[in-house]
């Protein structure tokens, strides 16, 4: 009977054990990109708070500017982030209401504060404020920033922003600009105006920015630091005549209209703005992740348009390293125009 037996198999050379053994450079490279991508991938998957819904808590109401860009914002972030954002108007005393349930929220990512450039007037004009501005937030982002537009009625007889000068320093009082009320932006931007060019104009408060423009229309009242956004269609329209925008450079929307250095009002700049804010206490790895998000969401071609279709544009720092710096910058700057001119909320 004849056993039978496995065909002996032959040794591998010695070149053979090495290609077997000694990984690729591909491969090597893949572990090494794949080790130094684990923390990011980690903290991309895992989320905000384990991937829970973020809300904006926007200070003013349904369809104002500060709402706008939170809608804007808000898809976007969702994608860039990959868990749900959603949006939660709390409007009343002027952005205090929604800062200070902020402030008192738990410091995870969860609930953030999407604010206008009342932020850095509030703590001047409110002393009283139920949170301390400075320590009971982390700055995260400037969104965008928007010039003001003076305008005047197209029957006005002042041409030029130094024809407005003349008239006033002719008449002391007797050139009134109308406002949406005391402490308001518009308020604001005049007093610095009469500030950095020695005139006195009279100011006309009123109850919200659509009546204060009306009557500008209606040539009630002369003068207005209007909105871009809500008076380009005036404008292009026949019905108010642009002197000057209150940025550095001019508004890609108001291309022939000048600047107000270049009607030769010089250190004045007024801009109107969103922040976005966390809690006091939020970790740097939250700040940072939440960063990120909010700076892709700004690159999106789509929100850069709609940004630029409201007469703004993206905060110029795109890093937002220096965005708690331009905030402490328009607490200073307004805090000293309100001291000054003595401007109480009304």
């Amino acid at each position: 009977m004849t056993r039978n037996t496995p065909a002996s198999t032959a040794a591998p050379s010695a070149s053979t054990r090495a290609t077997l053994t000694r990984p690729t450079r591909r491969a090597a490279l893949a572990a090494v990109g794949a080790t130094l991508a684990a923390p990011w991938v980690g903290a991309r998957a895992n989320g905000v708070a384990g991937g829970r819904t973020i809300t904006l808590v926007v200070s003013y109401p349904a369809g104002g500017g500060a709402d706008l860009m939170a809608r804007i914002m808000a898809p976007r972030l969702s994608e860039a982030l990959g868990q749900s954002v959603v949006v939660d108007n709390k409007p009343g005393a002027s952005g205090q209401l929604a800062a200070a349930a902020v402030a008192r929220a738990t410091p995870d990512g969860t609930t953030l504060l999407l604010d206008a450039s009342s932020f850095a007037v509030n703590p001047s004009l409110y002393p009283k404020l139920p949170y301390d501005s400075n320590t009971a937030f982390v700055p995260l982002a400037v969104l965008a920033t928007f010039p003001n537009v003076l305008v005047c009625h197209p029957g006005f007889d002042a041409k030029t922003v130094q024809d407005v000068i003349a008239k006033a320093k002719a008449q002391p009082d007797g050139v009134a600009y109308a406002s949406s009320g005391n402490g308001s932006a518009q308020h604001l931007a005049g007093a610095l105006f009469e500030e950095r060019t020695g005139v006195k104009l009279s100011h006309i408060p009123y109850r919200g920015g659509g009546p204060a423009m009306n009557d500008v229309m209606g040539g009630q009242v002369p003068l207005f630091f209007a909105n871009v956004a809500s008076s380009l269609g005036h404008i292009q329209a026949g019905k108010l005549r642009p002197l000057a925008v209150t940025s550095t450079l001019r508004a890609r929307s108001l291309p022939n209209v000048p600047t107000m250095a270049e009607t030769g009002v010089t250190n004045y700049e007024v801009l109107e703005w969103n922040p976005i804010l966390a809690p006091s206490g939020i970790s740097a790895d939250t700040r940072k992740l939440l960063v990120a998000g909010i700076r892709k969401a700004l690159a999106d071609p789509e929100v850069l348009g709609r940004i630029r279709a409201l007469g703004g544009d993206t905060f110029a720092d795109a890093t937002q390293a220096s965005a708690g710096k331009f905030i402490q910058a328009q607490q200073a700057q307004w805090a000293t125009v309100i001291r000054e001119r003595k401007i109480v909320a009304g």
